[in-house]
């Protein structure tokens, strides 16, 4: 699975944007507004996220590339 970036929205109005793989966006993604968390490798390091503090995960779509081409 290729890699993602994503943010993330927590209640206090703080976000995070990180890279991670598809899977665990996905994880993210399902248990955001449950109990529990989710531990994700990112480029920069090891995250703990609690579900119940996300207030939204948003998946950002590829840079487009500089120039002229269609």
């Amino acid at each position: 699975m290729a890699d993602i970036k994503i943010e993330i929205g927590f209640d206090g109005g703080q976000s995070l944007t990180i890279t991670v793989p598809a899977g665990a966006a996905d994880d993210l993604e399902h248990g955001v507004g449950g109990d529990g968390s989710v531990t994700v490798e990112a480029d920069d390091g090891r995250y703990t996220i609690a579900f119940k503090r996300v207030t939204y995960l948003r998946r950002l779509t590829r840079e487009s590339p500089v120039g002229f081409g269609a």
